[in-house]
Formats: C-alpha cells, structure tokens, sequence
C-alpha cells in the first residue's frame, strides 16, 4: 500500500470536521493482516465540554449491530444445526406466522426482504403494558415478502427474539459468549450505561455478600465507569447527553438490547471482527465461524445486482456509499445511523474502519461523503493487483452511487390505535366512578365522547349523578371567543356557566362552588406549557382543595404525543409573578410529555395542593402517539388551533407572538406562518434552511392578516414546512427562527419581549449574547433532565 496515498484521508476527515459534518472521527485501515493506518481527528464532544476524540474512544455502533452481533449470532446457530436458513420464522415464533407472514424466511429476514417495514411505531415501543414484539407481531407486510429489498430494522429485532428462544440467551449474553469473548473484543457490549446499572442492582438485591463478591463487583463497576468515560456521546435525551445510552428510540425503549443497534464498541475491536470475517472465520487461532459460512454471509448472486445482500451484509445497495468509487462490487460493508461503517474488500484482504458520531450535538452531520472519500483513498492505495473479485457477475456490474435510502420515519400508516377517553370510559361504566355526586363541570366544546355527543349532555343525562353547574376557560364554553367572556346560562340544560376566563377572574370563587361536592375537567390540551387551559385546571384544582370538594380529571391524549420533552423550563421564580403565572403555571419545560390527567397529578403533588384528585384514565392510548393515531375526531381546541399540524408547530412558533411578529393570527393558517413588514422573507428562508433543522423546510411568504398583530398591512416572512414529523423538534425550530431574526434584523426585532412565553432568563440572556441555537438549547438541558426525573413518578400509560 502506497502510505502517501493513505495520507490523503487526513485532508479528507479534517475537511468534512471543518464543513461541521462531525465533530471527530477514528479511522483504522487494515491489509493482508496488518494495521496500515490508524488515527483520531478532532473531538469526541463538544458539548457540554470539548473532549478531544481518541483512538480508544467507545462508539454507539448503531446498525453495525446487525452484522457485528445478530447476523453472526445466527450464522453460530445455523452451524450448530438450532436454525436454518431456509425455515419459516412462525416455525421459532408461532404468534410471528399470521397476516401474510406465515412463510416469510429467516433469510428473507436477514436479507431485507421479508415484506416487514423499515421501522413501525415508536408508540409500539413505548408504554409501561406494552410489549413490542407483540405489536410486531400483529403487523402485516408491506409489500410482496421475497419479492424485493427494503432495509428494514423490524426484521433483525425479529432475529434476535429467534436467537433468544433458541439459545435461551438473549443476543447480548449470547454474542457476548460466542463471539466477544473468545476474539477478546474487550470494549464490545450493549448499552454500557445499562452494564453499570445491572451491577448496581445486583449488589443492592442480594441480601448478603460476601467481601470478595462485594469487591469483584465495585472492581466491575470501576472498569465500566472507567469505559464510559470513552464513549462518544450523542445527543441528548430527556435533558440529559447520551452516553453509553443507545442512541436509537427503538434500542432505547427495549432496554438498550436489540438485534438493529444497541452495540457499542472501537475501532480496535471492530478491526477484530473485520479481520476474521477476511480470514473466513478465524483471528488469532479462534475459530468463530466455519469458512463455508463466512462465504455464505456475504454471497449475494441470486438477487438483483442493484439489491444484492448478504445475511446482514451490505453487498451492492442505495446504501453502499460506505465502498467508494473504485472497491468493485463483491466487496462489502455496513453502516450505522450514528455515523458509523466498516467495508471489506476480499480480493486485496483490506478493510476500512471509520467510525464517527456524527450525530453530536444536534443530530444535524452527515459523512455520507466522507465514507465514500475515505473508502476510495484507501481502495487506491492499494498499488498491488488484488486477486480475482470475491463475487463473479455474469452482466457489468451496476453500481449505486447513491447515499443512504430515505427511511420515512415520519406520519405513522396503516391501522389507528382507538382511544377510549376518560369520558368514554366513564360513560360505558355507567358513571360508577361518580355515583351520587354533584357535579360542577368544567369544560368547553372540546369536552365530547366517542359519538360526539358533549360531556355536557352526558352527565346531565345521568340518572345517578347529578349536574348543577357550568365553568368555561379561555375562549368560552362553545371555543369561539378571543376576548374575556362573561358568565352566562346554558340555553340547553339551563344551567350556570361560570366564566373562569373573566377580566378579574380565573378562578371558582366560592359561592360559584355551593352545593357542589365534585369538580370535574374534561378539556383538551394541545400540550403546550403557555396554552392556558392546563392553568384552568391547576387553579381549579386549588379551589377546590380549599373547599374540600373533590376534583376529577377526565383524562384526553397530548395531541402531539407524551413522549417528547423539549424547550427551557420556566424560571420559578418567574413563574410566581403574575405577569408570566397564567401561561406558566408551573416550573416545567415548553413540551412536557403529559396528558392532562397525569399533569394534573404532577400539580397536585409538586405544588402540595392537596386536593382529593382521581383521573379517570383513558383506555388504548399509547405514549407516542399523535392525535391523528387515536381514531378520535379533531375539534379545533381554540379558535386559532385548527388542525395537528398546528398544534406540533405552536410550541415553538407561539413562543414568538408576544414579540413584534405575526405568527398567522388573522389569516387561515395561524402558526404555520410567521412574518412582519421589516422582515426579509428570502433572507430568513434562505437562513433557516442552511441552518439543517431535521425535518422541516422554510419557504419565503408574503400574507396580510385579516385581523390580530399586523392586521391590513403586507407582512414578509415564511411558511413553515414539516416534512417528517418523527425528526422535526418544534421548540428547537422556534429557537432557531428567534435567533435569526435576532442575527438578520436585530433592530427591529423587540428580543426582550421573547421572555413572556419563554420564561427563561439564561435562554433568552443567551439568546442576546448572539449564542446559536444549539448553545442556547445547552444552557436548559438541566433543568430539563431534572424535570424528566420528576415526571416519570406520574406516568399512567
């Protein structure tokens, strides 16, 4: 090998660092049996402090994991005669064989051709009562199996629940013993974070040890924690940075154990694994795999040349990018979402290791390029004829250039989830829960059962209960008004509407509340800090803690999910004036991931209120799911929230309308748009689309607001695109348009008007100070992961 070409890969990495593509990398070329090349660039993170990257740094593998442990695994167990190839998956997992699944191969399966989707749900997988791999069980193909490619991480979770129920081993322990350990790949492991925790909890549940247990397994520990110091964080989650954490939603909420990503290793270890794959099957006098196996992992000659897989292996795909120009087809690899890959070229008995993470801090790199880059310095370094290719094309081979397919990650198909809401299920009780109670109800039009009758007409038409009074939040009891509403009688049932949005009132005062023992809410929330009505709930909650009434909550879905944590926590302190209380309530962050009933119990027991609180729960929700995954019908929750979309873009978008810009108010797509006279829309756009935010595009738009901020006049600005609804974070998105217009037209822009929604000092002082976005998300990732520690005692799904 020509050591000068190889030097080229340092220009190469340095460059794609320098374009922000990654923070750091680690590259590691191998021929005919020896190292050649093996160097660390840049950093492994730079937040929350820069940490130079290193030759031993630990990486989250991602899909390198379906090669390096499931595929192998399976070859292992295929070699021991426990699996074949050729068997119907249904023949290891009976529930896996319905809904056109019955035949579909274990092959098929390891060769992304088994008719399964790249990916279902992340709801599938999130949720105290569910079990994932039953939700995938009930999945139908999604197309023809056999009859195509589609990359698919369904299909080696599947994989790696065969080799549990064959082995009795799940793949971690099963590939730890069989291939880890005997290669010595001393820093390959799942989830290290999650090997800590286990250790920790083995020595609190034994109810004695002895001193040398006691002092082989804190050694254990020491060596762990040791290790995750050398793990290359992520992004963060909940708050907090991952970091020995997988990085994959769907890894993540399986325990950090599964057959798609979870693995965690280095460049030196995978350089292992490479090299005996290229020795067929053995490194170091330990033989993990027969040579005819080796051969039968990467043959690919009866499919497609533009879809040719191995058992795990990529081949010649949209994805093989990781190979480069010049290494011929016949040669291949893997690659990891994370930024991960590794490609072995027979023929010359090479392989190339790049591992980065690419996704650090703010998921927005790519080195697409950079592998290619990379994968062809190190193919024309090699200044010897190799030998023949490993595989023998009849046709010119058809090479696919392309990057890495497009996954749709984003609105979920196929069958709703029906959600039963917490007055459903009080109805089809036939209101036992509120047996012999008089009611005081509070709620607005938003307050329906299934069928679409009003919560009003239900519980006035119970037989056992008894209704005596009415309360409305902001916007009034039909959702139509934008001013303060007066109180009034309901012309149906004729009672007393009680207005809890009047000019000086926002509370049940006391003579509203005589002869009322409950107080029931069913309204629904869009899952915003600043949308008023969860501050209707709290206040009245306190009210009728001081009154000893008891309060139910009838509980409804967080429209844009309860799974995702996001945006600054409101500053207490601030929180405690009157000026900010009604929008922020409470300390916590912009999206909170609560349903209004387990909000409410977080109010009650966070804020000591001390009322007598039930939340009547719902039945068939699920944790990430959106409202259109409900089956339940969409009414506009307020006059400006007319449709979901609008309700995922509000958290970040609403953040900006107490300043001096329109965010659509008066016009028909409120919070889809923003814009001002001053503003340049091209200018914005332009701005907002370089900046890489996942998941949404930024199109220049003029509009003229029929009423609200601006009303007559042309406003300049843009509309606000979601293109996958799964990457787009909408605080994130808000911030990012805060601190360009702050960059683009700072003396224009009113910035210190930003803190009214905002509520937090550090956030908006950083916001002034010129931070980006991401640094400005930086300084409340604290306080957000203090939250999430808080809000996990109050999950009811």
């Amino acid at each position: 090998m020509s050591s000068e070409r190889l030097a080229k890969i340092d220009d190469a990495v340095r460059e794609s660092i320098a374009r922000k593509e990654t923070p750091g990398a680690v590259v590691l070329v191998a021929r005919k049996g020896r190292v050649v090349y093996r160097k660390a660039f840049g950093d492994r993170a730079v937040e929350p402090q820069r940490e130079p990257m290193t030759v031993d740094t630990i990486f989250d593998l991602a899909s390198l994991t379906k090669i390096v442990a499931t595929a192998t695994s399976i070859m292992i167990l295929v070699e021991r005669g426990k699996v074949s190839l050729a068997d119907p998956v249904a023949l290891y997992i009976p529930e896996f064989g319905k809904f056109g699944k019955e035949r579909i191969t274990l092959e098929q399966l390891m060769t992304h051709r088994a008719g399964l989707p790249p990916d279902n749900e992340i709801a599938d997988y999130v949720g105290k009562s569910i079990d994932p791999m039953q939700l995938i069980y009930e999945l139908r193909p999604s197309y023809e199996p056999g009859t195509r490619f589609v990359y698919s991480d369904v299909g080696f979770i599947v994989a790696a629940e065969i080799v549990r129920r064959v082995s009795g081993k799940r793949i971690d322990e099963f590939a730890r013993k069989n291939l880890f350990v005997p290669l010595r790949m001393d820093t390959a492991f799942f989830s290290p974070r999650n090997v800590i925790q286990a250790l920790e909890n083995e020595i609190r549940q034994r109810g004695y040890l002895t001193a040398q247990k006691l002092e082989e397994l804190s050694a254990a520990i020491k060596i762990q924690e040791a290790l995750l110091k050398n793990v290359a964080p992520t992004e963060t989650r909940e708050g907090r940075w991952m970091r020995g954490e997988v990085h994959d939603p769907r890894a993540y909420e399986m325990g950090g154990v599964a057959g798609h990503a979870g693995l965690f290793s280095t460049a030196d270890d995978l350089a292992i694994f490479c090299q005996m794959i290229l020795n067929k099957g053995e490194y170091n006098g330990t033989r993990i795999l027969a040579p005819y196996t080796v051969e039968r992992m990467i043959s690919a000659q009866s499919l497609p040349t533009s879809q040719m897989r191995g058992i795990g292996w990529d081949v010649n795909t949209a994805f093989s990018s990781n190979r480069g120009d010049l290494f011929p087809v016949g040669t291949f690899g893997h690659t990891g979402f994370t930024g991960t890959s590794i490609w072995l070229d027979p023929a010359s008995e090479t392989f190339v290791v790049l591992l980065t993470n690419r996704v650090h801090p703010n998921g927005r790199g790519d080195v697409t390029r950079l592998r290619s880059f990379v994968a062809s310095i190190v193919a024309s370094a090699i200044t010897a004829v190799p030998k023949a290719a490993q595989v023998d094309l009849k046709s010119p081979p058809h090479f696919v250039d392309a990057p890495r397919a497009v996954i749709n990650r984003g609105v979920p198909t196929g069958p709703l989830h029906p959600v039963l809401t917490g007055i459903d299920v009080l109805e089809r009780d036939g209101f036992k829960q509120l047996e012999g109670r008089r009611i005081g109800l509070i709620t607005n039009h938003t307050g329906r059962d299934h069928a679409g009758r009003s919560t009003i007409d239900v519980l006035s038409e119970a037989k056992n209960l008894k209704l005596v009074a009415l309360f409305s939040p902001e916007h009034g009891l039909r959702g139509m008004e934008d001013s303060p509403v007066t109180d009034q009688r309901d012309q149906k049932t004729g009672l007393p509407v009680y207005s809890l949005y009047d000019k000086d009132r926002r509370r049940p005062a006391a003579e509203m509340l005589k002869g009322i023992d409950t107080l029931v809410f069913d309204i629904q929330d869009v899952g915003a800090r600043f949308y008023t009505y969860i501050t209707t709930c709290g206040y009245a909650m306190e009210e009728a803690a001081k009154n000893k009434i008891r309060f139910v909550v009838l509980d409804r879905p967080n429209p844009i999910n309860g799974y995702d944590l996001e945006g600054p926590v409101a500053d207490a302190e601030l929180a405690a004036q009157s000026t900010y209380s009604y929008t922020s309530y409470h300390s916590m962050p912009v999206r909170y991931g609560l349903t209004i009933g387990e909000l409410a119990m977080l109010f009650n027991s966070e804020r000591k209120i001390g009322a007598d609180l039930a939340v009547i729960k719902m039945e068939g929700w699920r944790r990430a799911d959106y409202y259109d995954g409900t089956g339940l019908e969409w009414v506009n929750p307020s006059p400006n929230m007319r449709s979901l979309t609008e309700a995922l873009l509000y958290p970040g978008v609403g953040l900006l309308e107490t300043t001096n810009i329109s965010v659509g108010r008066g016009t028909d797509t409120p919070f889809e748009i923003i814009g001002a006279p001053w503003i340049d829309g091209q200018k914005l756009s332009e701005a907002l689309n370089r900046a890489g935010l996942a998941g949404v595009r930024f199109v220049p738009v003029r509009f003229t607001p029929k009423s609200s901020r601006f009303a007559g006049e042309q406003c300049s600005g843009v509309n606000i695109i979601v293109t996958d609804r799964s990457a787009f974070r909408p605080v994130a998105a808000g911030v990012e348009i805060a601190y360009q217009l702050n960059r683009l037209h700072g003396a224009s822009w009113k910035v210190d008007d930003y803190l009214r929604l905002l509520v937090n000092r550090a956030a908006l002082g950083a916001l002034k100070q010129g931070k980006t976005a991401s640094e400005i998300a930086a300084a409340w990732q604290a306080g957000l992961a203090e939250f999430a520690r808080v809000r996990v005692k109050y999950l009811l799904y």
